[in-house]
This record gives structure tokens, C-alpha cells and sequence, in this order.
């Protein structure tokens, strides 16, 4: 198990010289004895999001315990039905769907309906990242719209999506150049109110809503027609981007899960079926016990 978890299944068997479909089905065999004896009665705060499985729109929803960072449940789909999955495999492992205080999800309808019908005391924070995420893609919607007319925004795409810490040396020159601070680009402004989005987050719990809305009023009059678009879908999901402040929890663990499923996807070459997928995803990230091993 050691070797399948550091390489991909196809190189295990050419190593041991067996076919490949008897070495998954040995791996899922002890991954899926490893679950039933796992223990979630302690599970509280949970993580919800989904990664792509194949080519298309494909995908395959992962379930977190972010107290102990680890991979609960996997299961295909990106709809409401895989929380209701998730609920009961939850129950199945001596857990209680009423016992989940805390969810930290997208702001997709899908998710929130899920939680709403199946972790009845769960409050929904919005991952602060996943927001941050269409902040970001409304400035490159404004800088693509306004490059047409200003040709100084070719090949400028991640200037404008970095922080300034985080620009290369070659970047800095092209910031630099454009003269962001003073220009009167429409993008640089999209920019200036992406910054000060990002900076609600390190505002006191008690200045939050007020900050927030503050900078709804700056972005809604900005006539920046995507950064418009966005203000009012964050204030649409106001309470639970403001529930951070409480819950202090976010989707970072996710990514980072998500990150290792995509290597191994790729190292794999992909795999043939999402239930291959799913046996990986619980070796690299269930943090499972394993009781005994084959020989």
C-alpha cells in the first residue's frame, strides 16, 4: 500500500507484474475496510467542495473534517444529493448530521440547499477565498473589455490578479509602468477596489458589516459593469461571507487536498472511473488506519 500511495497503480503492477484491475481492486479492498472502522462521532466543522474527476464538467464532491484535516467522504456529483450522501455516510461512521455546527462551502445553491436540508444546525460560512476568487475574475473581466482600447493591458493579466508582494521582478516593471496608483484606466480602478475588498478580512469582527458595506457603495457607483455584477452577489451572500468573522474557518485545507487529488490525477494520467478516483482521494487524504496489510 506504501508503494501504490507513492505511485501510480499502472507502475505497481508493471512493478509486480500483475494486472492492474487486481491491484485496485486490493487497494480499494483495504482503503474500503480502512472506512468502515472509522470513527466520526467527533465531527463538528466541515468542509464542502469539488474537484474535477475528468475532462467536461465532470466532478467529484469532497467532505472535510477540518478539525482533524482530513478527507470524510467522496462521492460523484456536485449537486444537493451529495450532501444528503455525505449525511448519511456521516451517520454510518457514528456521526450526527445534527452535531455539524460549522460548514465552510462556495456560495453555489446546490451546496447551501444540501446543508439546508440535511445539517439542520449548520451555519454557513463562504469560503473567503472562493469570493476573493470572483472579485478577481470580475477585474479581468474589466481589464479584457477595456484592452480592446487600451493596448498597454496586453499580456498585464496577472498584475492585476496578484497582491504587489506576490509580483515577479518582471511584473513589478509592467506595474510599474502602467503607473496603477495614478492611471485612469478602468482596470486599475476594478484593481483598487479588488484591494480594498480583500482588506475586509483584516478588519475587526465589530467594523466588518460596515466595511463591507462601504465598500458595496463604492463598487455598486464604480460603473464597472462586472464589479457591479459582483458587489451584489456578495451582498447577496452578506450573512455568510460576515459569518468568517465568527467561525474563523475557510476552504484552504480543501485546496490544498485538491492540489494533491489533480497531481496524482496527472501523474496517473487520469484514471478510468470516479470510483478509481475516490479510492485514491481516501489513501492520499483520509488519513486512514490500517489495521492489516497485505504481504
Amino acid at each position: 500500500m506504501v508503494m501504490a500511495k507513492a505511485m501510480p497503480i499502472a507502475a505497481v503492477a508493471r512493478i509486480v507484474n500483475e494486472h492492474d484491475t487486481l491491484i485496485w481492486r486490493t487497494v480499494t479492498h483495504y482503503v474500503d475496510e480502512a472506512r468502515a472502522k472509522a470513527d466520526y462521532s467527533a465531527v463538528v466543522h466541515v468542509g464542502m467542495d469539488e474537484t474535477a474527476s475528468r475532462r467536461g464538467q465532470t466532478y467529484v464532491s469532497l467532505f472535510v473534517d477540518l478539525n482533524q484535516r482530513k478527507v470524510l467522504f467522496a462521492t460523484p456529483g456536485k449537486d444537493s444529493s451529495t450532501v444528503a450522501a455525505f449525511a448519511a455516510d456521516l451517520t454510518d461512521h457514528g456521526g450526527k448530521p445534527a452535531a455539524v455546527t460549522e460548514v465552510s462551502a462556495d456560495l453555489s445553491k446546490a451546496f447551501a440547499k444540501g446543508i439546508a436540508e440535511n445539517l439542520p444546525n449548520a451555519k454557513v460560512t463562504f469560503d473567503k477565498f472562493h469570493v476573493v476568487s470572483l472579485v478577481n475574475d470580475a477585474v479581468d473581466q474589466v481589464r479584457r473589455l477595456e484592452q480592446k482600447e487600451s493596448p498597454e493591458l496586453a499580456k498585464s493579466r496577472y498584475v492585476w490578479l496578484k497582491n504587489p508582494e506576490n509580483l515577479t521582478a518582471g511584473q513589478w516593471e509592467t506595474f510599474d509602468g502602467l503607473d496603477i496608483v495614478n492611471s485612469h484606466l478602468k482596470t486599475a480602478r476594478a484593481y483598487q477596489i479588488r484591494l480594498a475588498f480583500q482588506d475586509l478580512f483584516n478588519q475587526p469582527a465589530d467594523h466588518a458589516k460596515a466595511f463591507l458595506n462601504k465598500w458595496y457603495f463604492w463598487a455598486t457607483h464604480s460603473r464597472l459593469q462586472p464589479i457591479v455584477k459582483v458587489a451584489k452577489t456578495i451582498r447577496k451572500h452578506q450573512d455568510g461571507i460576515l459569518r468568517w468573522f465568527t467561525s474563523r474557518i475557510n476552504n484552504g485545507i480543501l485546496e490544498g487536498i485538491n492540489s494533491l487529488v489533480q497531481a496524482a490525477k496527472a501523474k496517473a494520467r487520469g484514471y478510468r472511473s470516479d470510483r478509481n478516483l475516490i479510492t485514491i482521494i481516501y489513501l492520499i487524504a483520509g488519513k486512514l488506519q490500517f489495521s492489516r496489510l497485505p504481504t
